[in-house]
């Protein structure tokens, strides 16, 4: 049996190696950013703040931030449900993916859908506790 394998191995040049050491870790879409007023907070990639809606909290997570308030309010988006993973180091809660009523996926922080605000440049936090609108605190 090993000769077969090693012939199947020179023949084919495969070698099988497991998943986890064959795929590179997927590379989180979000940071801890800490914020002069409102400490460490949960951020894209480019330092913009991200934030929860209470109108989805009270919904259980769903979706409710749709065509003109998700021009406002860009919703993080990534091109899988395999590219989040469920814990990042250093930032507290689960990750997940939602997926939105376009058919995209959305990132989730602890069950809810996190948006950016589009008139924040990277490093602000313009809206926190607006029209129930609360930047991702991660304390």
């Amino acid at each position: 049996m090993k000769g077969i394998i090693a012939v199947l191995i020179v023949v084919t040049g495969a070698i099988l190696v497991p998943a986890a050491l064959s795929e590179p870790a997927a590379t989180a879409p979000v940071i801890k950013y800490r914020d002069n007023v409102f400490g460490p907070i949960l951020a894209t990639r480019g330092k913009k703040a991200l934030y929860y809606w209470t109108v989805e909290k009270r919904a259980g997570g769903k979706i409710k931030c749709t065509r003109s308030c998700a021009r406002a309010w860009p919703p993080l988006i990534v091109r899988s449900r395999a590219s989040v993973p469920r814990t990042i180091r250093g930032i507290p809660g689960r990750f997940g993916t939602i997926r939105r009523p376009d058919g995209r996926w959305q990132v989730t922080h602890r069950g809810l859908p996190v948006y950016s605000y589009a008139h924040e440049k990277p490093e602000q936090v313009l809206c926190d506790d607006v029209n129930g609108w609360f930047v991702v605190r991660l304390r």
